[in-house]
This record gives structure tokens, sequence and C-alpha cells, in this order.
């Protein structure tokens, strides 16, 4: 795939975008819910190694296609490494699978019930190499817990311009300013976003276009003038902690928006499963998710 096929692919394929992402400080839990506990790693490589090895076990998978896979996101040393000894983007590519690199380097502490990425000094250096890999994007993700007007624009405002930088190398970038789910004020959360992203979206210039990565509306539809919007090449859900059931159904309430899971793809994975126990698993929860994304059901907006 070329860009343009890539870029064809995101915009009009049926199918979600898998998250395989999970970075230093969240990759022990992770590797937790696989299955593999703390004690079975002394180094931080050794850790990096073990969730590597899951990372391809999962892209390796006969259920793990283009078919109904139609992006992947990546750690930034997920990337560097191999899958069967191709480089994992090449791997993802030839599975008709579009590569994506998380950028962000963690979150700023809360401020203005927000929490802003931290600085990214390397990010010029990232989107070069990620690019010259076959990187078709980037993600980055910023957290809202309340309500804060001006925390709001702050967080909208850092991830359009980190958003332009991508763009700047020909790359797209996907904009996740996550609302947490558990907030108390989530719808007027989701209204006050909405109102930002379209000002920002408005100041794009002609022609150009992001993504955008979104918790699931606390009221079904919110989000519809993204989905529609020309500068927005898709809407992607993330699963903001539901589980897969839950996550799904609450998906399959927004038309045009596809799911981009980490967690609620990866939950019912284990180390300790045959290939048959896990391609099975996988499979299901793939489909699951595809259904989630492409299946939509009649939600009347409240």
């Amino acid at each position: 795939m070329n860009y343009a096929e890539m870029t064809e692919k995101m915009a009009a394929g049926n199918g979600f975008i898998a998250a395989l992402d999970q970075s230093g400080g969240s990759t022990p839990k992770a590797l937790a819910g696989y299955g593999v506990e703390a004690g079975a790693w002394n180094t931080e490589e050794e850790m990096f190694g073990l969730i590597h090895d899951m990372r391809s076990r999962i892209i390796k998978s006969p259920a793990f296609t283009g078919d109904k896979v139609i992006g992947a996101i990546l750690f930034e040393r997920t990337m560097d490494g191999t899958v069967d000894g191709k480089p994992t983007p090449a791997a993802l590519i030839e599975k008709g699978v579009v590569p994506f690199i998380k950028i962000d380097k963690g979150l700023e502490d809360e401020a203005n019930g927000v929490q802003l990425m931290k600085p990214m000094p390397t990010l010029d250096a990232l989107l070069e190499k990620s690019k010259a890999l076959g990187v078709y994007g980037t993600k980055e993700r910023s957290v809202i817990n309340s309500a804060n007007a001006e925390g709001i624009a702050a967080v909208v405002k850092q991830q359009f311009e980190v958003g332009k930088q991508v763009l700047s190398h020909g790359m797209m970038p996907i904009i996740e300013p996550e609302v947490n789910i558990k907030s108390e004020t989530r719808a007027d959360c989701d209204k006050i976003l909405l109102a930002e992203i379209l000002k920002n979206l408005d100041e794009l210039p002609e022609g150009q276009q992001v993504m955008l990565k979104l918790s699931l509306p606390i009221v079904p539809g919110t989000f519809d003038p993204l989905v529609s919007h020309p500068k927005v090449l898709r809407v992607v859900a993330l699963s903001g902690g539901y589980k897969r059931p839950e996550a799904c159904v609450e998906l399959a309430k927004n038309t045009g928006i596809i799911a981009s899971f980490s967690r609620a793809l990866l939950e019912d994975l284990r180390f300790q499963m045959s290939d048959a126990e896990f391609d099975a698993s996988l499979g299901a929860a793939i489909d699951e998710i595809y259904n989630g994304s492409t299946q939509k059901t009649a939600a009347v907006a409240a």
C-alpha cells in the first residue's frame, strides 16, 4: 500500500484500528492481563521483549488481517522491532493493515481539569524515522477529567499544534483528547470538546485533514458534526475502560465512528493459550469489535 491507498483505506475501509501501543508505564499491566506476572522479567529490556512477543503473536495470527483490522497503532519500540524478520510496519502492510505510531511521551500533572501532553523535543526525528519505515500516521493522547472550558481549550489547541507538525512531515495525525468516562461532568466535557475541535478544524488550511480518536460520547450522535466534517478523514473511538461487550454496544450507537481499542481487544488473550486457542480468542474479539464498528443500531439522541 502506498500513501494514497492507505488514505483511502482509512477514509472508507470497513473495520477498526487495533491499538498495540502500551508504553513503559502501562506495559506491566498489559503483561499481567496477558498472564505474564511481574517476576517473569528482570530488566526493562526483558519486559519490552515480552510485550513485543505478545504483539508479534497478534500480528502473525491468521485472525489478524486487513479485512477487519484496517490499521494498528504501535509503540516506538514495537515499530523498531521485527515480526518474522521483517520490520513491524512492513509486516503490517503485508497483511493489509495501515501502521501508525504513538508519539506522545506521557501526560503532565492535572491542571484546570485536564492533563496536557509532556513536551516532545525529538518529535521531528521520530517522524522522519517512522515515515522512512512506511508508517502512515501518528497518535497522541491527552486526558480531560472535568468540564473546565479553559482546560479543554488548551488540550485541543496543543493537540492541533502537534497535529500540524505531523502534517508537515506528510503523515496523518490521530488527535486524541480522551474524556475520562468516570468524569462526573462527562456530557458537558463532550459538548465543550466538540465546540473546541470544530473551532480548530476551521483554522486548518483547506485540503488538510486529521483523524480524531475520542471517548464514546455519553449522548450517542454527539460527534456527528465531526464524522461529516470535510477536514476529518475518520473518527475512531477508544474503549476508555469499558469491557469489550459494553464498548461495542456503545460504539454501535454512533454512526460513522469505528473502534480503536486496546484493552477491549486484548482482554481475553493469555500467554498460556495454545496457538489454536489464541487465534480463536483473538478472532472472536476482532469479530465483535468489527461488528460494533460496521453494524450500527438506531439510537435516539437524548
